[in-house]
């Protein structure tokens, strides 16, 4: 792996434009928008106030700057440097904004979610959308680009809204059968729109385009129940993460389970292969676990390095007691995502924090855990191929692919800890980004990681 310099960053506010070649990044009120091959800038522009979000128009062209403390989007153009927009949301304050998929208009969710305010850059004209439900995933687009589903909350209900994007005309307007919505998503076909109620009950109900239950699913009753939610890139398969440390994948057939993937904290099968992340003192050449904990090797001289032994079940991983006085305990799986090619699924158990688990989905069975020193923090699949990135908030990346699996320091003076981390598209490299700087990570062909004996 190759590195770039550092650069500086506020708020981990870094994007890779959709068609690659411009990396977009915030440095307070200011933006940047470097070559992503030479890294130099091409555009610097000056915002009214310190950046809180920034998202790329789907064809390049047009960046947006959140700035919610003030009510106020500006829209800057790459292809018209003079040209720019402001939106002002005014009294009715901002809590959201992101783009339509036709990278022509802008939908601004107001404070106490009062509306969302439909603004045209074309058109230049505004237009209201009534009744948005406050929840954490209460907007969803068709991957075409075709169809927004749009979670309401009136009259004590909650409904679903699905308006055609070209010209914004409602298609459709139904109940549903949710006590309290808690988000909804499109397949990745645009065919089945999911909906997850509170945590506080145990359901999902799929939706045709034309607003027919296809199905109702409940695992179980009187505990708090589903916590992550997310399609296959085939649409065959949806994955449901739940609080009692399962996952529940369901067939695009009859949407009935077809297995339940368990997370115990003692990995026994003999055939799983379990990675565990050891930390060792390049100087020395000994494993800092011989050291006591009160000596860590800390300073830049004797930096701590690390790298993946494999460990032999049956072993037990390192957990974590939730409180369960808290809302939100850490308990049950947060995470779930399946690689670009349908073959894997990655998950991480929040009570199990410092674990990734990597299944085959083809065979619905565990197949890798790796386990890491610090707590995972972030994790995202290769767009094209099946490889795994992870941070852990530590200085360094880990790469995960079926041949095996990497630790790489990166080589930066100073403190540089990776928070976050997102793909390029050709999956060549990766943004790292830290709380005041981000970097570039190049990576090898796959055969030029560290392989693995035969899996």
């Amino acid at each position: 792996m190759n590195f770039s310099e550092l650069f500086k960053l506020s708020g981990q506010l870094g994007a890779f434009s959709p068609n690659g070649k411009y990396l977009a990044s915030c440095v307070q009120y200011r933006l940047v928008i470097r070559d992503v091959n030479t890294l130099q800038i091409l555009q610097l522009y000056t915002c009214l106030d310190q950046v809180q979000w920034i998202e790329w128009s789907s064809d390049s062209q047009f960046i947006l700057c959140a700035m919610y403390k003030r009510g106020l989007v500006q829209v800057w153009s790459l292809e018209q440097p003079d040209w720019h927009c402001k939106i002002d949301e005014g009294s009715a304050g901002l809590l959201a904004s992101c783009w339509s998929p036709d990278g022509r208009h802008i939908l601004n969710t107001t404070e106490f979610h009062l509306r969302i305010t439909l603004w045209s850059l074309s058109a230049k004209s505004v237009s209201y959308i009534k009744y948005p439900k406050a929840c954490q995933q209460g907007i969803s687009f068709t991957k075409d680009g075709r169809h927004m589903a749009l979670a309401e909350r009136r009259d004590c209900k909650d409904y679903i809204s699905i308006f055609v994007c070209n010209d914004w005309q409602l298609l459709r307007h139904f109940d549903s059968e949710t006590q309290d919505l808690a988000g909804i998503e499109w397949s990745p076909n645009g065919c089945v729109l999911a909906v997850w109620d509170t945590c506080l009950e145990y359901k999902i109900l799929l939706y045709s385009l034309d607003g027919r239950l296809l199905s109702t699913f409940c695992a179980y009753e009187w505990s708090l129940g589903i916590k992550s939610v997310t399609w296959s890139p085939s649409s065959q398969f949806l994955a449901i993460g739940s609080y009692d440390e399962k996952v529940r994948i369901l067939n695009h057939v009859t949407w009935k389970p077809i297995t339940e993937l368990e997370h115990p904290s003692a990995i026994v099968n003999p055939k799983i292969v379990v990675y565990k992340e050891v930390e060792v003192c390049p100087n020395s050449g000994i494993d800092d676990r011989t050291f006591p904990p009160t000596l860590p090797c800390t300073t830049s001289l004797f930096s701590t390095q690390s790298k993946y032994e494999i460990c032999h079940p049956p072993l037990s991983l390192r957990t974590i007691k939730p409180d369960s006085d808290r809302a939100n305990p850490e308990l049950g799986v947060g995470m779930l995502t399946f690689s670009s090619d349908n073959r894997y699924l990655a998950t991480k158990n929040d009570n199990i924090p410092f674990s990734i688990w990597i299944w085959d989905a083809q065979k619905m069975k565990l197949f890798v855990v790796l386990e890491h020193v610090s707590a995972v923090r972030s994790f995202q699949w290769d767009p094209l191929q099946p490889r795994l990135a992870i941070c852990t908030g530590n200085n360094k990346v880990y790469i995960w692919s079926p041949t095996g699996c990497v630790s790489v320091q990166v080589p930066m003076e100073g403190s540089f800890n990776v928070l976050s981390l997102s793909w390029h598209r050709n999956g060549n490299c990766l943004l790292l980004m830290s709380k005041e700087h981000l970097c570039l990570c190049y990576l090898e062909a796959d055969g030029d990681e560290e392989k693995s004996p035969e899996l």
